[in-house]
C-alpha cells in the first residue's frame, strides 16, 4: 500500500474540483490544512466534512491537505475516500444522503434523442448539465478518464449519481470495457442508474456477463436498462443478437471507432459508415428497441449537425450522441417530426382515443387496422411536437 496518498484535481484552470494529499502517521493525531479560495465562506463546513470522512474510515493520527477550488460536499467526500482507499483496504463507502431528485426510475421507451456526456472525473461539467434539457447524461468512465484517474473517477460518478440533480435527464453512466466495466458496476448499480452504456460491445455473451453482474449486485431489484454500443465490424455483423439482448432498450453505433476498424477516414457525408448505421437500425427495430446515432465530433458547426441528424433521421435512427450542451437543441429540433409526420400521427392518436372511449377492442385508420406499437410510435410524435413547440398540448381541442 502507499504511504502517501493523492486524489482529486487542483490548479489555476480547475473548478468545483479539489486534490486531497494524505498521509498516515503513527501517532500525533490529525493535521488538518485547508487552503481554498472560499475559505472565509466555508473553512469550517469543509473542515468539519474531511473530519468527519476520515472519522468514518478510523483515521486518528495523519497529515491532511486539501486544496480546493469551490467543490460540493460530495466531490471532496468522493476525493477523500479514493485517497484513503490507496492507503488501507476497507469495504466501506462513506455516502452522503440521496437527493429525491435521484430516486426516479425510466421507461424502457422513453424519449433518447439527445444523450449528453461528461468526464467522470471533471465535476465541474456535470453539476448543471440538466438545464441544458438532454434527454440523457451520461456520467463517463471510458474514454474520457485517463488511465491513472479511473479508480478515482469511480467514486465521483457514484457520489455524483446521488447527489447531482439531473433535472429529469435519464442518469446513465458509461462504463469501460470489460472486465474493468464489470468492476465500475460495483460502483454504480446500487445507486440507481436509470441505464448503463456498454461500450466496444461486439456480442450478446458480453451482455450477458454485463447483466449477469447487475443481478448480483442489485440488492433493491430496480430496473436498470442497456445500450450497448457497437464500435467495429464485428459488433455491426453481431448488432442483431446484441439488440435481443436482455434489459437492452437501445442500440448505438460508435462511428470513430467503427471507421477506424475498418481502416478509413469518418466523413461528414458518411459514405462510409452508410452500412454500418442502416444495419445497427434494422437489427434495433427488427428487436423493437431504439437505434442511436454516434456522435458529432465538430462542435463548432452547427449546420453540419443539421444535416448529419437529418440524415440520421432518414435512416431511422431515434436519437444520438452530444458532446458540447449547444448541441442539444439542433438534435431535438431535428429529430423532431416534420408536418406531415404530426398530421398522420394525430389521426392515428385521435382515432385511439375514439375507440377507446367507445370500448372498441380494435382501432383502424380509413380500412387499415392501427397496432398497439403505431399508435406508441404516434403517441410519442404528439410528445416530441408538443416538446418542440411545434404542436399545442390541447391540440385535439383545437
Amino acid at each position: 500500500m502507499a504511504k502517501i496518498a493523492e486524489a482529486g484535481n487542483y490548479g489555476p484552470k480547475i473548478k468545483s474540483d479539489c486534490k486531497i494529499t494524505l498521509q498516515l502517521k503513527k501517532s500525533g493525531g490529525l493535521k488538518i490544512e485547508v487552503i481554498s479560495k472560499v475559505k472565509a465562506l466555508f473553512g469550517d463546513q469543509i473542515t468539519k466534512l474531511c473530519k468527519d470522512v476520515l472519522k468514518f474510515y478510523g483515521i486518528k493520527d495523519a497529515v491532511f491537505k486539501i486544496e480546493d477550488t469551490g467543490a460540493l460536499d460530495y466531490i471532496i467526500a468522493a476525493r477523500i475516500e479514493a485517497a484513503v482507499k490507496q492507503l488501507i483496504k476497507t469495504d466501506k463507502e462513506y455516502l452522503l444522503p440521496m437527493i429525491p431528485e435521484n430516486k426516479f426510475q425510466t421507461k424502457n421507451d422513453r424519449n433518447r434523442r439527445s444523450r449528453l456526456y461528461l468526464p467522470g472525473n471533471t465535476p465541474k461539467l456535470a453539476l448543471n448539465a440538466g438545464i441544458h434539457d438532454p434527454d440523457g447524461v451520461i456520467l463517463d468512465l471510458e474514454d474520457s478518464v485517463a488511465p491513472a484517474k479511473k479508480n478515482e473517477a469511480r467514486y465521483l460518478v457514484r457520489n455524483g449519481l446521488r447527489n447531482v440533480n439531473c433535472y429529469g435527464a435519464e442518469r446513465m453512466v458509461r462504463i469501460n470495457q470489460l472486465q474493468m466495466g464489470l468492476e465500475d458496476l460495483e460502483f454504480i448499480v446500487a445507486h440507481n442508474v436509470n441505464l448503463i452504456l456498454v461500450p466496444k460491445c461486439e456480442s450478446a455473451d458480453q451482455v450477458k456477463e454485463v447483466n449477469a453482474k447487475i443481478k448480483k449486485l442489485n440488492k433493491a431489484k430496480r430496473k436498470i436498462w442497456l445500450m450497448p454500443i457497437v464500435e467495429s465490424a464485428l459488433g455491426v455483423i453481431n448488432s442483431y443478437e446484441i439488440a435481443v439482448s436482455e434489459n437492452v432498450v437501445s442500440l448505438a453505433i460508435g462511428l470513430e471507432d467503427y471507421t477506424a476498424d475498418l481502416g478509413t477516414q469518418r466523413t461528414n457525408e458518411g459514405n462510409e459508415t452508410f452500412f454500418a448505421r442502416c444495419q445497427v437500425v434494422n437489427s434495433a427495430r427488427a428487436a423493437k428497441i431504439q437505434p442511436i446515432d454516434s456522435v458529432f465530433s465538430d462542435v463548432s458547426d452547427m449546420e453540419a449537425l443539421k444535416q448529419n441528424v437529418l440524415t440520421s433521421k432518414s435512416l431511422g435512427f431515434d436519437g444520438m450522441g452530444c458532446i458540447h450542451p449547444r448541441q442539444i437543441p439542433v438534435i431535438h429540433e431535428n429529430y423532431a417530426p416534420n408536418d406531415k409526420e404530426i398530421d398522420r400521427a394525430k389521426k392515428i392518436v385521435d382515432a385511439f382515443i375514439i375507440a377507446t372511449e367507445k370500448g372498441l377492442g380494435v382501432v383502424s385508420l380509413g380500412s387499415k387496422m392501427i397496432d398497439p406499437p403505431v399508435v406508441k410510435r404516434a403517441q410519442n410524435t404528439i410528445e416530441q411536437a408538443i416538446n418542440v413547440g411545434k404542436l399545442d398540448s390541447d391540440w385535439r381541442k383545437k
